[in-house]
C-alpha cells in the first residue's frame, strides 16, 4: 500500500488557494455534512472545543470519503498531543501559540520520526494503514501538513524567522488572541488590529510560507485573500447553526 498524497499540502506549496470551514461542534455526523459541502479543508478543532482523541478519530473517518483535507487544530505544542492525532490519522495539524522559530522548530520535531525529530514509533496505527505501508515511517513526512497559528506580538514580530524553519508549511493569524495581546480583548474587530493582520499575511506570503486565517464576515475574508491569504476559513459550524436558529426564531418570534 502506498502513502497517500496530501493534496492540500501540495496546494499550499504551489500558492493555490484553499477555502475552509472551522469545526467545533465535536461530532463525526456534523463532520461528515460538512465534508460533503465542498470546502478544500475543515479544521477539526480541539483547543476551543470538546473534542478528545476519541472523537477526533471518528470526524477524521467520517471525512475520509470526501476531498476535503481534515486539518486537526491540537490544543497545545506538546509532543505527546500531536504523536497521538498523527498516529490517528490526521496528516495536517495545525498547532497553536507559535511566538518564536525555536516553538515552530519543536513543532516540526514533534511531527517527524528521528533522527530528524522526536515522534514515537508504533508500528501498527491508523496513519500507516495497520503497518500496510511499509515505508511509512520514512517517507511520512513528505505528505505530513506542519501550520503554526501566531497570535501574539511576539509571534507578529518573529513572522520571518518562524517562516524560515525548515518543515513549516504555513502561518495561521489566530485574530482573537492576537487582538488580545494587543490589549484589545474581546474586540475582534478593532480597526486597529486588521490593517496588522493583512500586513502579516503578505509578509508570510513574501517569506514563501502559506498565510491562513479565520473570520465569518466575508469582506474581511475577501481582503485576506487578495492580501494573499491562501488557506483561509470563511466561518464556523457553530456560528452557522447559532445565527441560522436565532434568524429563524427571529421570523417567528416578536
Amino acid at each position: 500500500m502506498e502513502l497517500s498524497r496530501n493534496d492540500f499540502k501540495q496546494a499550499l506549496q504551489a500558492g493555490s488557494q484553499q477555502i475552509g470551514l472551522w469545526s467545533s461542534l465535536s461530532s463525526n455526523y456534523t463532520v461528515e455534512v460538512i465534508a460533503g459541502a465542498g470546502f478544500d479543508w475543515i479544521l477539526l478543532d480541539t483547543e476551543h472545543s470538546p473534542n478528545d482523541l476519541e472523537s477526533v478519530l471518528g470526524q477524521l473517518q467520517a471525512a475520509a470519503p470526501y476531498p476535503t483535507e481534515a486539518v486537526v487544530r491540537v490544543a497545545w505544542n506538546d509532543m505527546v498531543l500531536i504523536k497521538r492525532y498523527l498516529d490517528i490519522g490526521a496528516r495536517s495539524l495545525l498547532i497553536p501559540y507559535i511566538s518564536t522559530a525555536e516553538e515552530a522548530k519543536a513543532a516540526v520535531s514533534y511531527a517527524r520520526y528521528p533522527p530528524a525529530g522526536v515522534r514515537g514509533v508504533a508500528g501498527t496505527t491508523r496513519a500507516n494503514r495497520f503497518g500496510r505501508i511499509k515505508d511509512y515511517a520514512r517517507r511520512a513526512h513528505e505528505e505530513l501538513c506542519v501550520l503554526v497559528q501566531v497570535e501574539t506580538r511576539q509571534g507578529i514580530e518573529n513572522i520571518e524567522a518562524i517562516c524560515a524553519v525548515e518543515g513549516i508549511d504555513g502561518v495561521f493569524i489566530g485574530p482573537g488572541d492576537l487582538h488580545a495581546s494587543l490589549g484589545y480583548t474581546g474586540e475582534t474587530a478593532n480597526p486597529a488590529v486588521m490593517p496588522l493582520m493583512l500586513d502579516a499575511v503578505r509578509r508570510i506570503r513574501k517569506a514563501g510560507k502559506a498565510p491562513g486565517f479565520l473570520t465569518g464576515v466575508e469582506a474581511d475574508a475577501r481582503r485576506v485573500i487578495e492580501a494573499g491569504g491562501q488557506f483561509v476559513a470563511v466561518g464556523a459550524d457553530v456560528g452557522l447553526l447559532a445565527r441560522g436558529a436565532d434568524a429563524l426564531a427571529a421570523k417567528f418570534k416578536s
